[in-house]
């Protein structure tokens, strides 16, 4: 029996739209839809377990895979078979949970799956785009307890004009590349990178995206409405004891106000945090702890969090001591690691990040091998996170979904500045050292630093702030808190990070935990965050003013040279023995490219000696030397033959010519020891290929003065016997040779 489907269409303008429709796949998943635009299709599926967990947070896990056959295609590699998934997809995981985690209830412990498929593939849409409207329609279909519908958008901007899910070809001309989260009501997750935009115009593009945001929610809701909403689930909520929680906040309050306002360092405030919190425990028996549970510590928490929040809201104090426009104390160093391209340190506070740079060729660019996109990055930056950085021993389970994810904000903050036709690829690593406050704006920060130190010549110097915000909605205060701390991280409304140059913002990423937040909320705290980056900026400038003049001399130096694809081979060589032998002997790395646009050869000349280099420079000049008819050109004898010499020409080792003994003197050589020898360098003329053997003809005669009383031998008279060259007599009869008879009397002759 054909199952019964609901669909619902979403109108984007230009005659694209999307359609959500549910009741045909995956029907045992507690909701389930596919997403269409174009002939991109996404399957999303969510199924939530009926019994809660026993832990304390929401165990949820957000899973985006692209299938290959989704775009006809093979995995790579030797198992033909998709494994872990890649940078791209794990970015897309991070952009749907964000939005998500908020809208559970904050009680609801259950075991949850977001699953996201990408099961057909359209060149002209991004699929990326549609993986939270997929989600959250899922999820609208289940029964499962969540807040209300969202969506994400990608928004791009051309000439002006605001473009909502911008296909990739159309992002290549954009200047604003942003992806926003949201519901009906409220802005939730901001993430994304400019060119060097202003406030005002970011606050634009998020209007702009919120507004075509409203229309997908909508849908959802009358799909859900159409499918027949299913009524929310009951489930076992936490214990609360009102009486419990005010007595615990009547006993914690004042002091952790006190203790915050001193202004003491992470561990100190730590400690002492940590005897409070043992005083009020103390105040209980063992049995009414072991009845209480984990109440005491919930509500201790949110005690601190209030007292914290309070001393910001009414003094204008921080934890550490500052002011909430003020930067912790910074200092900055380059080239702190004598063997590396180029390496810095920056430290704010008690976050810290060593970067360092490695310059390759294109054969160390990133490749990128997804069915929705395939590239190569010439410049990309990896962030690690060690557990000492914290002051913690945890397991080390390789590169974390927040580790690629800090990676990619950093990466995209800083790729805007190196120039479009610098020759290198560029790898930066960041590690970080300390934290304690946005590591991931640390590395933006360092990165800047070793990149000018590695001789990157950068457009703009780049620098990156955290930024946070406290609100009270019954009273209308806020406080925008600049270079925020950890513990600030998770006590406020919204953690927002912002990068950029003297002239706007390259990158950003929010998070806002308060529904219904301003825009001018926003724009004011994006421009006290400006003020925050302008600071960080001059202190990097002041430790290295611009890009360095070269690269290091230990640093491979890269020389860039177009050659015609005609010479491409004979660059190579049979079987590659030439640019192997080039390479081995002159210790360079030579990579070449060709330039379909162009049908030019891009070769790349990697090496730390110019001398290498220069080498290879020659051979390339001398594969591509091309004398002119009627020149003058220098040569060197290499070798000495019966019939004439083999020369070079100077200036083009390597491209070699023979030179006959008929063109070596005016007088009559019967040996060519007689005029010249090995190793003996003089000038010849150049006369072109000639008609007559075919070869190219030079001649060292023909620049000699012809001596006194010279007379030129006659031609050779090709007609001699009366028979002309075919063999044939004056009077036309063919006296050659008849090979027609029969062998045997060939035989008898």
């Amino acid at each position: 029996m054909i199952p019964k489907t609901f669909k619902e269409v979403i109108d984007l303008g230009d005659g694209r739209e999307i359609s959500i429709e549910t009741g045909k796949l995956a029907k045992q998943a507690h909701g389930s839809v596919v997403v269409q635009s174009g002939k991109c299709m996404l399957l999303c599926t969510v199924v939530s377990n009926y019994q809660q967990s026993d832990v304390d947070f929401l165990p949820l896990t957000v899973d985006y895979r692209e299938k290959f056959a989704a775009a006809g295609r093979y995995p790579g590699g030797f198992f033909k078979r998709e494994a872990r998934p890649s940078d791209g997809e794990v970015l897309t995981m991070r952009l749907v949970d964000r939005v998500l985690r908020p809208l559970f209830p904050k009680d609801y412990h259950a075991e949850t799956q977001v699953m996201i498929q990408l099961m057909s593939h359209d060149e002209d849409v991004m699929p990326d785009a549609m993986a939270g409207l997929a989600a959250s329609a899922a999820i609208q279909l289940s029964d499962i307890p969540f807040e209300t519908p969202i969506s994400e958008a990608r928004v791009g901007r051309i000439n002006g004009e605001f473009i909502i899910n911008p296909t990739q070809s159309q992002l290549l001309e954009s200047d604003i590349d942003m992806m926003i989260g949201a519901s009906a009501d409220s802005v939730m997750m901001v993430e994304g990178e400019m060119d060097e935009i202003s406030e005002e115009e970011m606050a634009e593009a998020i209007k702009f995206a919120h507004e075509a945001i409203k229309v997908q929610c909508a849908a959802q809701v009358k799909l859900a409405e159409a499918f027949g909403k299913k009524e929310t689930r009951e489930y076992e909520p936490e214990r609360e004891d009102e009486d419990l929680a005010k007595k615990i906040h009547d006993m914690a309050y004042d002091k952790v106000y006190a203790v915050a306002k001193a202004g003491s360092s992470k561990h100190e405030r730590g400690a002492a945090f940590s005897e409070i919190k043992e005083e009020i425990k103390a105040a209980f028996s063992e049995e009414e702890l072991e009845d209480f549970g984990g109440l005491v510590s919930k509500y201790y928490s949110k005690a601190e969090k209030a007292a914290i929040r309070d001393l910001t809201l009414n003094e204008g104090l921080r934890l550490d001591g500052r002011k909430t426009n003020e930067i912790r104390p910074i200092w900055c160093e380059v080239d702190y690691l004598p063997s590396t391209h180029g390496s810095s340190i920056f430290t704010r506070g008690e976050t810290q990040a060593l970067a360092t740079v490695t310059l390759g060729t294109s054969r160390e660019a990133n490749q990128i091998d997804m069915p929705s996109f395939e590239g190569e990055e010439r410049f990309y930056l990896h962030y690690n996170f060690p557990p000492f950085s914290t002051g913690e021993a945890r397991p080390l389970r390789g590169t974390s979904r927040r580790e690629v994810g800090h990676g990619n904000l950093a990466q995209r903050a800083l790729k805007g500045m190196v120039p479009e036709d610098f020759p290198y690829t560029v790898r930066v690593v960041s590690e970080v050292l300390e934290s304690n406050g946005s590591s991931s704006m640390a590395t933006v920060c360092a990165g800047t630093m070793a990149l000018m130190d590695a001789g990157v010549t950068l457009k703009k110097p780049v620098s990156g702030i955290a930024m946070g915000l406290i609100t009270d909605l019954e009273t209308g205060k806020y406080a925008v808190l600049s270079d925020i701390l950890g513990d600030e991280d998770h006590l406020g409304d919204m953690d927002f990070k912002v990068t950029g140059t003297a002239d706007g913002i390259t990158a950003c990423q929010m998070d806002i935990k308060v529904k219904g937040l301003s825009y001018e909320i926003l724009v004011n705290a994006l421009k006290q965050a400006r003020e925050g980056r302008l600071h960080i900026l001059e202190k990097l400038t002041d430790t290295i003013a611009a890009p360095a003049a070269d690269v290091k001399p230990h640093a491979p130096k890269m020389i860039t040279r177009r050659i015609p694809n005609e010479f491409i081979g004979a660059l190579i060589g049979p079987g590659g023995k030439v640019i192997q032998e080039l390479q081995k002997e002159t210790g360079t790395t030579i990579v070449i490219n060709e330039d379909l646009v162009t049908e030019e050869g891009i070769v790349e000349i990697l090496g730390v000696g110019q001398d290498g280099i220069n080498v290879v420079l020659a051979k390339i000049d001398s594969l591509m030397f091309k004398p002119e008819v009627g020149g003058t050109y220098e040569v060197k004898v290499i070798k000495m033959l019966d019939f004439g010499a083999v020369v070079e020409y100077t200036q083009a080792p390597g491209n070699e010519v023979l030179l006959h003994v008929s063109e070596l003197a005016w007088e009559r050589t019967e040996n060519v020891s007689d005029v010249v020898n090995m190793g003996d360098v003089f000038n010849v003329k150049y006369f072109g290929v000639d008609p007559k053997t075919r070869k190219e003809k030079v001649s060292r005669k023909a620049l000699l003065e012809k001596p006194e009383g010279y007379v030129a031998r006659p031609p050779r008279d090709n007609n001699r016997g009366g028979r002309d060259n075919r063999g044939r007599d004056n009077r036309g009869r063919d006296n050659r040779r008849d090979d027609r008879r029969p062998r045997e009397d060939k035989k008898e002759d």
